[in-house]
């Protein structure tokens, strides 16, 4: 039962007309899920204003009435970062999908934030042009949630995160003003770097409306790889080697345990183990090129000869097909999914300097192993920025919720360990509801006080999205 009062929700109705609202029990439990499961929002009311006018006058109306609004995009967050509670309302960016121009000799998009991540890359695509930003879930997941969360993803070690794709914003803010921002202009240095404040802040400080994004020319030629190394610590020499051999025509560089990469193909139907010997570890190699005259499988091929002779590898595959290219990533996308089939998994989303990776698995793992025997580590990611998804799967003879139970302790044995490491709790992810107490633990003083300084001169009233970063 939704406790809004009436004079409110009558305001927004009017303001949004019968298309841009709902109240509904089953539209709002969808609103309401969040993608984990390890939260439940109960708002009583959901958004979905056409326009940015449209977001301007809901923000206004929920500040006059001190009624908090949750943005939200895809709801595809892993951290709880958009569920809501029972005296906020949800503000959905859905409608707001227009893709309003693919500027070629600018290098430039110019969308809504409620614009599907997959289409902004097809629209680039359409004029041979690449919009980098890569994720599993970009077939659902909005570029104003991108944003908001400073978005990693695939080809972060080629192009950047998402803060390193935008070149401009619209933003509502927390009274209802709007912030145009709405800029392609790639050197500016008039002050501070508002644009900055808003990508990565969960929503906190104001919404995304729109942005401008840099663009790429479209790759020409791509040569993947799926390499069995001896170790992390190998993956880095090959990782080394291939940039310089390369000439850093890099576009991915992930690394998977056997474990993962055993039970993506057990589970997933139609997925093929692309070598014959199995390996505790592998690494998939991606290279691109928008040169006309590059031959990248020459390059890769190379590559992986000098890399076997000097024993960075035992074993390697170059894909021959665009369906071997498909196979080699839909086991690396697949890991995910095929962990649910094996029971419980308790999960780290972190980054530590690339030359600390091996230190961070081998400490890591053995924490693990000490702290729950028959633990089965499952670590897979983006090793070429650092970033790895340090996940672990239950001991097969142990109880999931008796596993799940552990979940906190677990993330503070791994977490102290990459805090050591002069790393970061949260690679891609954000902080949301799930990790505002390791925030707090692990920021320096200094850190959490400009944070809450931020946050009190934007939105003194905590209008936006509150309980999110910093309480």
């Amino acid at each position: 039962m939704h406790i809004l009062p009436a004079s409110a929700i009558k305001e927004l109705q009017d303001a949004l007309g019968p298309k841009g609202w709902s109240m509904e029990a089953d539209i709002l439990a969808n609103h309401n899920a969040e993608a984990r499961g390890k939260f439940a929002g109960d708002a009583g009311m959901v958004l979905y204003p056409a326009n940015t006018d449209e977001v301007a006058k809901c923000v206004a109306i929920c500040a006059t009435h001190g009624i908090a609004i949750v943005p939200q995009g895809g709801n595809t967050g892993r951290c709880g970062g958009a569920v809501a509670n029972a005296a906020e309302v949800i503000l959905n960016l859905k409608r707001m999908n227009r893709i309003i121009e693919i500027d070629a000799r600018d290098f430039t998009a110019t969308v809504e934030a409620g614009a599907i991540l997959q289409t902004v890359q097809d629209a680039a695509g359409d004029r041979d042009l690449l919009f980098p930003l890569s994720l599993g879930s970009e077939g659902s997941c909005q570029i104003g949630g991108n944003l908001a969360t400073n978005a990693g993803g695939l080809n972060v070690i080629r192009y950047g995160n998402a803060r390193d794709l935008v070149l401009g914003l619209e933003v509502v803010l927390p009274d209802g003003s709007v912030w145009n921002g709405l800029s392609s202009l790639r050197k500016d240095n008039t002050g501070y770097d508002l644009r900055d404040l808003f990508i990565g802040a969960e929503g906190t400080l104001g919404i995304i409306t729109k942005a401008t994004l840099k663009l790429f020319p479209k790759p020409r030629h791509v040569a993947t790889a799926w390499v069995a190394v001896p170790s992390p610590d190998a993956a880095l020499d090959l990782l080394a080697l291939a940039r310089r051999e390369s000439g850093d025509a890099i576009a991915a560089f992930e690394l998977l345990c056997g474990f993962a990469h055993d039970m993506a193909i057990a589970h997933l139907p139609g997925l093929s183990a692309p070598l014959a010997a199995p390996s505790d570890w592998y690494v998939m190699i991606e290279l691109t090129s928008s040169r006309p005259k590059d031959d990248l499988n020459e390059v890769l091929s190379d590559l992986l000869e000098s890399a076997l002779e000097a024993g960075l590898a035992s074993d390697a595959t170059l894909a021959q097909s665009e369906a071997q290219r498909a196979n080699l990533w839909a086991i690396r996308e697949g890991i995910p999914e095929a962990q649910g089939f094996e029971g419980g998994s308790i999960k780290h989303d972190v980054s530590v300097p690339v030359s600390k990776v091996p230190e961070l698995l081998t400490r890591g793992m053995a924490a693990a192993g000490d702290f729950i025997p028959g633990i089965r580590p499952c670590p897979f990611g983006h090793v070429g920025d650092g970033n790895i998804h340090f996940n672990f799967t239950q001991p097969v003879e142990m109880e999931k919720q008796a596993f799940l139970d552990c979940w906190e302790t677990l993330n503070r044995l791994i977490h102290d360990i990459v805090a050591d490491l002069g790393g970061s709790i949260s690679a891609e992810h954000g902080i949301g509801k799930l990790k505002l107490d390791e925030l707090a633990r692990y920021a320096s003083p200094e850190k959490m006080k400009l944070l809450r300084a931020i946050k009190d001169a934007i939105d003194p009233d905590g209008m936006l999205n509150p309980g999110k970063i910093v309480i």
